[in-house]
């Protein structure tokens, strides 16, 4: 057996202060090549263990620690993450808010993985610090949250335009139309498209891709097949799906069902991103591969 590894889960008692943050924790003791998935949010990973994991991407560039990523992370299966003895809050910010929270717009980050001591200096040491200083889950949920609403309050909002076309792509699940999110709110398809961009990190369009394949790669995940998933999450049929998920994942959507990446997140995001309270769970998942990964 290959690519073994037991996960320590942890979620929140209570969901976030501020609207578009879900973060879970992690303690994962052997790590091994774990393709990381594109998902539609802005990933912050707050490492503070004995262990440091590390980012490899597809140029030979490799990450440790605490780390930044714009929407996407991942895309065409170009970076696995590895390490030992890991531990780690990892925090998805909705697009929306990524800005005020970094302290720079998610289009800065380009599409690259980048250390968060780079963004925030000597705060990223100081909040390593903290979270390795407390001893449950749920006090360092407490200590990031309140790290994020103190630099959420401070920081700089998206133009409320924005804001409510990329609500439109996510409540559709990427069924929404591009082409009339523009008229929708008053602009220019071209003012739309390039503020959407320098806020977000990602033109519409790409967007509207990206939350269309989350879905469709959750349900994939489910044990749905790929023909009904294709048809009812707005795929022309089965081979756009296929083609999507490669462009996505650099697999095929059979591959992508069985991803420790995915089966992992209906447990550390049980309401995926809705505003309920989730029910606090701290929990085990045994994730397992046969043979070297693909």
């Amino acid at each position: 057996m290959h690519g073994a590894a037991m996960w320590d889960v942890a979620c929140p008692q209570r969901p976030s202060r501020v609207a578009g943050v879900t973060m879970a924790g992690f303690r994962v003791r052997d790590l091994e090549a774990l393709r990381i998935v594109p998902h539609p949010a802005v990933t912050l990973l707050l490492e503070f263990g004995a262990g440091s994991p590390v980012l490899d991407c597809a140029d030979g560039r490799q990450e440790r620690g605490s780390i930044v990523a714009g929407p996407g992370l991942g895309s065409a299966g170009a970076v696995r993450a590895r390490g030992e003895n890991v531990e780690c809050l990892q925090v998805r910010l909705s697009p929306v808010i990524a800005r005020a929270v970094l302290g720079v717009s998610p289009a800065d980050l380009d599409g690259a993985v980048v250390s968060l001591g780079d963004l925030w200096g000597r705060e990223a040491s100081r909040i390593r610090e903290q979270l390795g200083d407390v001893s449950s889950w749920q006090d360092r949920f407490v200590l990031a949250d309140a790290l994020l609403a103190r630099r959420h309050e401070a920081g700089p909002p998206v133009d409320p335009e924005v804001a409510w076309a990329w609500h439109r792509i996510a409540v559709s699940r990427g069924l929404a139309r591009v082409d009339e999110l523009a008229a929708e709110v008053g602009w220019s398809r071209k003012r739309l498209w390039s503020r959407f961009r320098s806020q977000l990190g990602l033109p519409p369009k790409r967007a509207v891709k990206l939350v269309r394949f989350d879905h469709a790669a959750h349900r994939l995940v489910a044990g749905e097949g790929a023909a009904q998933v294709a048809a009812d999450t707005g795929y022309a049929d089965q081979s756009h799906l296929h083609r999507d998920v490669m462009a996505f994942t650099g697999a095929t959507p059979a591959t992508v069902a069985g991803e420790p990446f995915l089966a992992v997140d209906d447990i550390a995001w049980p309401t995926r991103g809705t505003t309920a309270n989730p029910p606090a769970c701290v929990g085990r998942l045994a994730l397992t591969r046969t043979g070297p990964p693909s």
